[in-house]
């Protein structure tokens, strides 16, 4: 290529992305909000707020999400899988056919089989089997769907909860199942945004903020992180000595200049960062008035087991049902440290028991205070982590289990969801499923055509290609719905 033709081929570029004002963030932006990817319905314009509700695939089920994802992966033959089997068979070595070429994250192939000191109750008229460590879930059990049959690809914890999360185990920018369903349908809330998470626990999840991120999608979908207290996003109250009005001509006048900058590059996410802005100012009102429980009554609180001002699982879960009250569509809370390999305990010194008390009263609470209020039914309720565990232990200073990909349990209840049943048995030993198997993109896809979006047809073109939640596999699972 001569120097006339790369300065021609610079003009043209130049011409192409600014002095025609068509450039690719203009296309992209036009594709985005205009040409039904996202779900746009004729009256809903997205160019105003990326946000604004949209019109599904067909009839959502429910409206909004809250995933309790307990990371680390809670042992499901102590809570909700009971082996009688695996009890007359606890200290024998595991038989090789279950075994063979088969990888672990710790233990060896040979390791022996570990029963449970767990009792198991037969509760609520469905007679599901729960664990002596869940006692008020077990007051619930009528009201959920028990997946014993979960499976998944990935035993490592910072892959497999990115594949839980994202449809994919590798750090490479996917965006998040709520980012998808936010840029999908929009969220109801106008002073809140679509997708918020909630942490409690030590520390954050391994995998961090990909977890909820937008990926490639543009950043206004991504979760927001609520910390804990009065002020759950940094840097969201006016500085010293500004009044809201002042604040207001501020936030007004930097708008009008994204805008313009919108208006002569086309880039969206220019549009984000106005939409951010303008949600941040609305927030500064409505987070605080969100994150006070002064208007929970003393009752309510206690069935929870919340303490105001403590930061705690308790609270989070009361917060998701005041953020689905107030419009949010997909609200994730992280309960951490339920990567027991010693069944008493972890390294961070918190035993099964311990973390199943954290959580169990919340989670029952929250059941039945979406239930009271005539929220449940519009509000889809999921709980589980990133896998299960294995039936072999694992000998350390304390006897526990390896991670386990290959069958373990999740519950999901309300929005869609058929109630009072368990669907899906793995073996003796509760090493395989043996009927009804639920891969984790048969749970991305069934969520989403809860909230009435067909996961084929949710899809983002990035780099050459039409990329979705589920990647190319995932069936919508019609035994869990109503």
């Amino acid at each position: 290529m001569n120097i006339e033709q790369r300065l021609l081929r610079d003009i043209t570029r130049r011409h192409f992305f600014h002095d025609c004002k068509l450039g690719l963030g203009a296309a992209a932006l036009s594709s985005l909000l205009g040409d039904g990817r996202a779900l746009a319905s004729p009256t809903a314009d997205r160019s105003v707020n990326s946000l604004t509700p949209q019109n599904g695939h067909h009839p959502a089920k429910a409206k909004s999400v809250i995933y309790l994802f307990m990371a680390g992966g809670p042992s499901q033959l102590e809570l909700f899988d009971y082996k009688p089997k695996l009890q007359e068979l606890s200290g024998q070595q595991i038989p090789e056919s279950y075994v063979k070429n088969k990888r672990f994250a710790f233990i060896k192939q040979d390791a022996k089989l570990l029963g449970t000191n767990r009792k198991f109750v037969k509760c609520g008229q469905s007679g599901a089997e729960l664990g002596d460590l869940l006692p008020h879930l077990q007051t619930v059990a009528d009201d959920l769907c028990i997946v014993k049959s979960m499976v998944t690809d990935v035993f490592n914890h910072g892959p497999a909860k990115l594949f839980v999360n994202t449809g994919s185990p590798q750090f490479m920018g996917r965006p998040s199942m709520g980012a998808w369903v936010t840029y999908g349908i929009g969220s109801e809330s106008q002073d809140l945004p679509g997708f918020v998470v909630l942490q409690s626990g030590p520390r954050g999840p391994r995998g961090g903020s990909p977890l909820w991120s937008s990926g490639f999608l543009p950043t206004t979908y991504q979760g927001v992180p609520f910390r804990a207290g009065s002020e759950p996003i940094l840097n969201l109250s006016n500085p010293r000595g500004i009044s809201g009005n002042r604040q207001k001509q501020f936030v007004d006048a930097v708008n009008d200049l994204n805008r313009l900058r919108l208006d002569d590059t086309g880039d969206p996410e220019i549009a984000t960062r106005v939409a951010a802005c303008e949600m941040a100012y609305r927030m500064q009102s409505s987070a605080p008035e969100l994150m006070s429980l002064a208007g929970e009554t003393a009752e309510t609180i206690g069935l929870y087991g919340a303490e105001p001002g403590q930061p705690s699982f308790a609270n989070n879960c009361l917060l998701a049902r005041r953020l689905v009250e107030r419009g949010t569509r997909f609200v994730q809370l992280y309960h951490t440290d339920w990567d027991h390999h010693g069944n008493v305990g972890t390294e961070l010194g918190k035993s099964l028991d311990e973390r199943c008390k954290e959580v169990d009263q919340a989670c029952a609470a929250l059941v039945k205070d979406l239930k009271q209020r005539g929220l449940l039914d519009s509000t889809l309720i999921v709980w589980g982590g990133e896998f299960g565990r294995t039936p072999q232990g694992e000998p350390r200073d304390l006897m526990g289990r390896d991670h386990h990909i290959d069958g373990y349990t999740m519950w999901l209840a309300g929005g869609g969801i058929k109630g009072g049943q368990t669907i899906g048995t793995t073996d003796e030993i509760g090493y395989y499923v043996v009927d009804d198997k639920v891969h984790v993109h048969d749970l991305q896809a069934t969520i989403l055509h809860l909230l009435g979006i067909d996961h084929l047809k949710l899809t983002f073109r990035f780099q050459g290609r039409d990329y979705r939640l589920t990647d190319v596999a995932g069936n919508v699972v019609p035994k869990l719905l109503a």
